[in-house]
């Protein structure tokens, strides 16, 4: 094998391709620490926004009272199921804000709820389910980033694709 299949540095997406894929993708898997000190994580839902990704949950879920211990957390978004194709992520570190004041709820239900579902009916039903008073909004501020473009590998795998 010519290349260094273990050193991945030059298969990282472009800004542009991580861009990309945080726009079209509509699931990330949230990760936290639990009060035992171990990771968990699960899928959810999330609104990309002014540079940071909002998502929200009923506030007796364990990740609420986990981040109000521990406000860090981490992100990571696959292109499964996009136009994308397979093969890219990008995984955050970052630090979480729950939120659960009036102005933000009024702005993110609504924009949230047209990302998930587009205009129209489902989109207003979405918005009037989640506007809930048991529901909180988590603001995700990442920090650190680490993606992998998989074209890129194969592009440095002649050997590969000459089979």
């Amino acid at each position: 094998m010519s290349e260094d299949y273990e050193d991945l540095h030059q298969c990282a997406l472009s800004e542009d391709l991580e861009s990309e894929l945080v726009q079209s993708q509509r699931e990330c898997v949230f990760m936290w620490t639990n009060m035992s000190g171990e990771a968990f994580g699960v899928v959810m839902s999330y609104l990309p926004k002014d540079g940071n990704l909002w998502l929200t949950a009923a506030e007796h879920r364990a990740r609420i009272s986990a981040i109000r211990r521990f406000p860090r957390g981490s992100v990571c978004i696959s292109s499964a199921g996009t136009r994308m194709g397979p093969n890219k992520t990008v995984s955050y570190k970052g630090t979480c804000a729950v939120l659960s004041d009036r102005a933000t709820k009024d702005w993110f239900y609504p924009e949230f709820s047209r990302y998930l579902m587009g205009d129209g009916p489902r989109a207003q039903a979405f918005q009037e389910y989640l506007d809930s008073q048991g529901r909180v909004i988590i603001r995700f501020e990442p920090d650190y980033s680490l993606s992998f473009d998989g074209d890129l590998l194969w592009d440095r795998s002649p050997e590969v694709l000459d089979l």
